[in-house]
């Protein structure tokens, strides 16, 4: 008999190492057995036949059973109790099924304990109970086993199962030793193996008390597996969860060990980062000039700060929300500076000209000082590009002593670049004007609101809606930026809007505005301006010293007048800039050059003339009259012609002319229809000729009623032919009653008039307010008429001798 140990737990007496005894049936089946058997109850477990297993034998009474036994034939019935917990066990506490065994050797344990080593033999069935002490002794009915055909497949199938379960068992537990695989593997009795898989799998005792109760072994071989699969899912199950969760442990182990290496780093450097960034917050907080309510609020959002995970995602949104409340500078102001002499020549060193827009941020300044507390106005500069509108505002603040912060509005579409986006917002932030009231680190800077005309609105919002908080003196000094959550004081803020036109500002943001035009330089201001400050600035930006060039006024003013067309200066400071890199390579290839540059070196430099000055060119013919435009660019002059040819009295305009100016000429032609007795013209003429009347280069748009007096006065001339006064130009608008009415550009017209040898104006009496705040210099020469209807008009400017051409009517 070939005995194979398989080993187990064992702690009590019914706890156990199964032995399976690998042998022929015959030994179990011709067994000799007797009607009365000492019963030895089992705790714990169940005996099968062929399965030899110790048992350790604590209770007095079965220690005495176990030693008569050995000393006679060796046989007595085991039975399990049907709960293990009770010491000591009545006849009902019993199973009736259980199983022969023999003993086969009895060991005294190093620790004083009885092992018995008992092989089961045969099932058994209880009758009756003869004895109770001092041991049970009980009348039995053995059981046979019935037996399967070895040759079916469907057995042989059924032992397979059991095999493969048994293993993946034996792979799963951890209370059953590697062995017992080996052990099942070599099996060949399939009556033992079911046993044998019977008495090892870890079933309740009830269940194997319902296999023992089998007597098909076939039967008891397909309840086994039914248990067997049971067991598997459970022990896979248990397995994925037991995976599953040392995963998650083994993660948090490493984190934790992680955290608390970093933690031992960081103390020995000084302390937990996040620990000193709140407590650096609040240090911070001591020292700043908020308002109470600012105050709790912030020390909420840094107590909530401080119960943050710094790993958590939240944490640094709140950080970064508590460092913006820390960074804006809560009512901190810098000191104005009232020296309003040093004011005014910090203007004057900055900008030329611009005397409107000096006189009043020197009226401000002025009211500053007196009463030293008052809320800013918002100032609008506008006028056309570059004639220093947005510089203008840096000499404001320098003047004033106060931080500049710039904020270009061109294509602003989002209400939320205005106000913010509230916090709970992914990537969320203060608007525009907070975070540039933050990086001017105090509360009433120069506040520069660039290209305000070029605001747009979207399905976003409308970003000039959220301006008028912010632009309202009465109400920007409780502004609210959606991200901070607490009202905030703009009104100590100097804010200056600039724009290039009112046209396509929001009437409600205009209204809140003070109006200041910046009009364009004149030619001698443009010179000035030239020779300060952009010949020296781009003779340091290309690294030649005063001294290598010298720009005369002559030279200057024919970069003016021939290479830029604008109201401003800046295509000028370009061509400077080019005239200084070509000078800058001179000087770097070595080569001659003139210091001194004359018309020849700009024509090298530059190119030829890109624009040609509008010349006077005469009073030679009758129906030509000079008249005075004004254009993005500046002023410039225009002609008027009219030319007559016999017809039927059509009107024909032509030139590119708009609405206005169409309605104009069609008005001048109507007044001298009615009145022409007065202007000596015969009436009839006017039905027997065409009227063409037309206004030079038709590529460029013109309109406007400027025009009114310059037409009447050209039409007049040819109906009259009559002559036109030299050196003459007007600009005036004319109304069905003969009435002159006052235009704008008054002042660049002027400077386009006497750019063409122009020597004398006729104007609106209206506009005669206009030429006061022209300097006396620049209308030297110039002599002005100021007319109240066009009666005048033509009384000035047609001369009594005639062409040798005189209208005839046939």
């Amino acid at each position: 008999m070939q005995n194979i140990l398989i080993p187990s737990l064992m702690d009590d007496e019914n706890e156990f190492i199964p032995i399976l005894s690998d042998g022929d049936d015959s030994e179990l089946t011709n067994l000799d057995v007797p009607d009365i058997l000492p019963i030895l109850p089992l705790r714990n477990t169940v005996m099968f036949p062929g399965v030899v297993m110790p048992i350790t034998v604590g209770r007095q009474k079965s220690l005495q059973l176990v030693q008569e036994v050995y000393r006679g034939n060796r046989l007595l019935g085991t039975v399990a109790q049907k709960d293990g917990s009770i010491d000591d066990p009545s006849q009902n506490d019993l199973y009736q099924t259980g199983t022969i065994a023999q003993i086969l050797k009895i060991l005294e344990m190093p620790d004083g304990s009885t092992s018995v080593i008992i092989q089961g033999k045969k099932r058994f069935e209880v009758v009756d109970y003869t004895q109770e002490f001092p041991y049970f002794k009980a009348r039995v009915t053995a059981i046979d086993d019935i037996q399967p055909k070895d040759d079916s497949v469907e057995f042989s199938a059924i032992i397979g199962s059991l095999k493969d379960l048994s293993i993946k068992i034996a792979q799963f537990s951890m209370h059953i030793s590697p062995e017992a695989s080996f052990a099942v593997k070599n099996i060949e009795n399939s009556t033992f193996l079911i046993n044998f898989v019977c008495s090892n799998t870890d079933l309740k005792v009830e269940e194997k008390q319902v296999l023992l109760g089998i007597s098909d072994i076939k039967e008891r071989g397909i309840q086994a597996i039914s248990y067997l699969v049971r067991e598997v899912q459970m022990a896979e199950l248990k397995r994925d969860i037991q995976t599953k969760v040392k995963a998650e442990l083994d993660q948090q182990q490493r984190e934790y060990l992680l955290n608390q290496q970093m933690k031992t780093i960081q103390d020995e450097l000084g302390g937990n980062p996040a620990e000193q960034e709140i407590q650096d917050f609040k240090e911070r907080a001591k020292e700043k000039k908020w308002s109470e309510d600012a105050a709790k609020h912030f020390e909420k959002e840094v107590h909530k700060l401080s119960r943050l995970n710094p790993a958590a995602g939240e944490y640094s949104v709140q950080f970064a929300y508590c460092q913006t409340l820390l960074d804006l500078p809560w009512n901190e102001y810098t000191e104005d500076i009232f020296d309003l002499k040093r004011a005014a020549k910090v203007l004057d060193e900055d900008h030329y000209g611009l005397e409107k827009v000096k006189e009043r941020i020197m009226e401000h300044l002025a009211v500053l000082k007196l009463k030293n507390d008052m809320k800013s106005p918002i100032l609008c500069l506008y006028g056309p590009p570059g004639v220093g509108k947005t510089s203008l505002g840096r000499s404001i603040a320098k003047a004033l002593g106060r931080n500049y912060v710039r904020m270009s509005l061109g294509g602003l579409h989002d209400e939320a670049e205005i106000r913010g986006h509230r916090k709970t917002y992914i990537g969320a932030m203060p608007g525009r004007i907070l975070q540039n009231i933050k990086k001017a680190k105090s509360s009433n800077p120069v506040f520069i609101l660039d290209e305000l005309d070029k605001v747009s609105q979207d399905f976003h919002g409308d970003p000039a809606s959220a301006l008028l908080e912010v632009l309202d003196p009465e109400q920007n000094f409780e502004f609210h930026d959606n991200y901070v959550e607490l009202e905030y004081d703009l009104s100590k803020v100097m804010f200056i809007a600039t724009a290039n036109t009112l046209s396509t500002i929001a009437p409600a943001l205009r209204d809140r505005l003070e109006l200041i035009e910046v009009s364009g330089y004149l030619v001698e201001e443009k010179i000035e301006i030239a020779k300060r400050h952009l010949i020296p600035k781009q003779l340091e930006n290309h690294g030649i010293e005063a001294k290598s060039v010298s720009f005369s006024k002559e030279i200057i003013q024919h970069i003016i007048e021939n290479y830029t067309r604008e109201s401003g200066v800046r295509e000028l400071d370009k061509k400077i800039a080019r005239v200084a890199r070509r000078i800058a390579k001179k000087i770097a290839f070595e080569e001659a050059y003139n210091i001194n540059l004359t018309k020849e070196d700009i024509r090298e430099y530059l190119g030829v003339v890109q624009y040609t000055k509008e010349i006077y060119q005469g009073n030679n013919f009758a129906g030509v009259v000079t008249g005075l435009a004004w254009t993005a660019v500046g002023g410039e002059i225009l002609y008027v012609e009219t030319s007559l040819s016999k017809g039927k009295g059509s009107l024909t305009l032509t030139g590119n002319l708009g609405d206005v100016m169409k309605e104009s000429a069609m008005l001048a032609l109507e007044y001298l229809r009615s009145h022409a007795e007065q202007m000596g013209i015969n009436p009839e003429v006017f039905d027997h000729y065409n009227v063409h009347v037309h206004v030079p280069e038709g590529a460029i748009p013109k309109d406007g009623p400027s025009a009114g007096i310059t037409m009447v006065t050209s039409i007049a001339s040819a109906f009259t032919q009559r002559k036109v006064r030299k050196n003459l130009a007007m600009t005036g608008e004319i109304t069905l009653r003969g009435k002159v009415l006052p235009v704008g550009g008054i002042k660049e017209k002027i400077l386009a008039a006497k750019r063409a040898g122009i020597k004398e104006i006729i104007l609106s009496e209206a506009n005669r307010k206009d030429l006061e705040e022209i300097k006396e210099v620049y209308i030297k020469g110039l002599k002005f008429h100021h007319v109240d209807t066009i009666q005048e008009v033509v009384e000035i400017a047609l001369l009594d001798s005639k062409v040798d051409n005189p209208l005839k009517i046939e």
